[in-house]
């Protein structure tokens, strides 16, 4: 008689899906320790823990996920928190390579992604309980506004959670990957400078927001290390439709502008737009540098320079110091700050 014949054979269709019962009897182990060996428990021998891995496979044995959160006190679940509209989400490309980046760190584990966005005059406690609920086991906040103050109570909360971008509040404690937004400024300022232009201005972002600060700050900075005058400085919403209303005011106030920084690689292609609209050619007339490196390209294929954003190696980075976090309640991991770099192209060529 075959050894094996009494084990269970792999479910076929139309046949119940095999139970713990059948992994243990298939691994000839008990049942808590083959309950154990599938939820990572640390009291499996190595030889017990391969038993039931490869009867896992032989049977195509699936956990039961609600009764192994009973056993792990985990949702197997991580939510991404963008506190904005759903139209900006789906339009704006920085926020698919953030899933993209987020679900990469997630590919080696057994965590699943829900995606919690909000709208103005959302309710945010009713975020807040979802949270706090038992729902998800860690949170990812990017794309935070100053208001979104409920945010930033989250670490309060005791859940893990790690920022895409520099929180207002640092002395929380929050871990947060960012880029080095002040100095991608910086090198926007340099660079219009160092090609000749002297009478620039800029297209900032959003008042609220941290990166946008932080990159209205080093582009002043650029401006005093060259020598220059601080020219005028108009605020857009991040979107092509904010910059190119942006433009036209900003034109209004200097026409003889002859480099504009725009925050942004869709307030950059508003921008050229509108100067085009005017009559004013782009790069000859005036220069244009932008934010993110979309890969973005104007009208006529003209390509746009700008400063790297590695959203995707931000946000994957970002997911890793979750699932760390949440696999070591306590600690608290130094921000990690990706360098600026300049991609010279087209909209700013001599």
């Amino acid at each position: 008689m075959n050894a094996n014949s009494s084990r269970p054979a792999p479910a076929a269709a139309g046949r119940p899906s095999p139970t713990l019962e059948d992994l243990a009897l298939a691994a000839g182990v008990s049942r808590s320790t083959a309950s154990r060996a599938i939820n990572g428990g640390s009291k499996v021998s190595a030889q017990a823990q391969a038993a039931v891995d490869a009867a896992i496979v032989a049977l195509g044995y699936t956990p039961n996920r609600a009764a192994r959160s009973l056993v792990t006190r985990r949702a197997g679940s991580v939510a991404l928190v963008i506190p904005e509209p759903d139209a900006r989400v789906m339009m704006d490309p920085y926020f698919a390579a953030v899933i993209m980046g987020v679900n990469e760190a997630l590919r080696e584990t057994d965590l699943q992604l829900v995606l919690l966005m909000s709208r103005a005059g959302d309710d945010s406690a009713r975020t807040i309980r979802y949270l706090r609920g038992g729902h998800v086991d860690g949170a990812i906040v990017v794309s935070h506004h100053r208001a979104d103050d409920w945010v930033e109570s989250l670490g309060a909360t005791g859940l893990p959670t790690v920022f895409i971008g520099r929180p207002w509040d640092t002395e929380s404690g929050i871990p947060y990957v960012d880029l080095d937004n002040f100095e991608g400024g910086r090198l926007a300022a340099r660079h219009l400078s160092g090609a000749g232009r002297s009478k620039l201005a800029t297209i900032a972002g959003p008042t609220d927001m941290t990166a946008a600060v932080d990159r209205l700050q080093g582009w002043l900075q650029g401006l005093r290390e060259a020598g220059l005058q601080p020219g005028p400085v108009i605020h857009g919403d991040f979107t092509t439709a904010g910059g190119a209303d942006a433009a036209a005011r900003l034109l209004a106030e200097a026409p003889d502008v002859d480099g504009i920084f725009a925050a942004s690689d869709l307030m950059a292609l508003g921008v050229v737009d509108t100067l085009r609209q005017k009559g004013r050619q782009v790069p000859d007339e005036v220069a244009v540098v932008g934010f993110d490196n979309h890969s973005l390209q104007a009208a006529n294929g003209l390509g746009l320079t700008t400063v790297a954003h590695p959203m995707a190696d931000i946000a994957a980075a970002a997911g890793k110091l979750l699932v760390d976090a949440i696999a070591n309640p306590g600690e608290l991991p130094e921000p990690v700050i990706y360098p600026a770099e300049l991609v010279v192209r087209g909209s700013s060529a001599a």
